[in-house]
């Protein structure tokens, strides 16, 4: 098994987690929250070699840094060595959630209320699958947003496919003063591709 510790947005934004994914969260939960981080998103990737990534924030909600991912990246492989829950070679990245982060939970929706996003939902909401506009917040089953027409519309959570926030002056200018604030962390340090390299385990 490969190991990446990599400070990067990932792609895929899955909003639930099932099947091989909902495994690898549940067993890898409670070693990250113990070091103060939460998870964001899982996603298991490819077939022959599949790669598992993982996204992470601490509690606090502030963005975490290349140290924050390697600290991540050697519990999780522990872990996942010791419960071997993928057969055969696989590779496993840990990344910051980033700016423009997935909006993949409840808490999401309600922190960044006010900001722009763009969402997708599986099935059509109102005779439409993909939405614009401002997130209004989410009462644990729906996520709300104000379209760019004006109106509002509740999003079932367990129905997205994908949300995403829209990289704007607001949002950065936010995210700065959660780095500023996250313990240990170098204001001036950019939020981009600063990997620490592959590490074999």
């Amino acid at each position: 098994m490969a190991l990446t510790a990599a400070f990067f947005a990932l792609d895929t934004d899955l909003s639930t987690h099932s099947g091989l994914e909902a495994r690898v969260a549940a067993l890898i939960a409670p070693a990250v929250e113990d070091m103060g981080y939460e998870i964001v998103r899982v996603a298991v990737l490819g077939r022959e070699r599949p790669t598992v990534q993982i996204m992470a924030d601490r509690k606090d909600g502030s963005l975490i840094n290349v140290e924050d991912c390697e600290r991540i990246n050697h519990a999780v492989g522990a872990v996942l060595d010791v419960e071997d829950p993928i057969p055969g070679a696989w590779t496993l990245e840990v990344s910051s959630a980033g700016i423009d982060r997935p909006l993949t939970r409840a808490k999401d929706w309600n922190r960044f209320a006010g900001h722009q996003a763009k969402a997708e939902v599986l099935l059509p909401v109102n005779g439409r699958r993909r939405f614009s506009g401002t997130v209004l917040g989410s009462d644990g089953t729906v996520a709300r947003m104000r379209l760019d027409d004006g109106t509002e519309v509740a999003l079932p959570l367990e129905e997205l496919r994908r949300a995403r926030l829209v990289l704007t002056d607001a949002l950065i200018e936010a995210s700065a003063r959660m780095v500023q604030s996250a313990p240990g962390t170098d204001p001036a340090q950019k939020n981009d591709d600063d990997s620490s390299g592959p590490k074999v385990h």
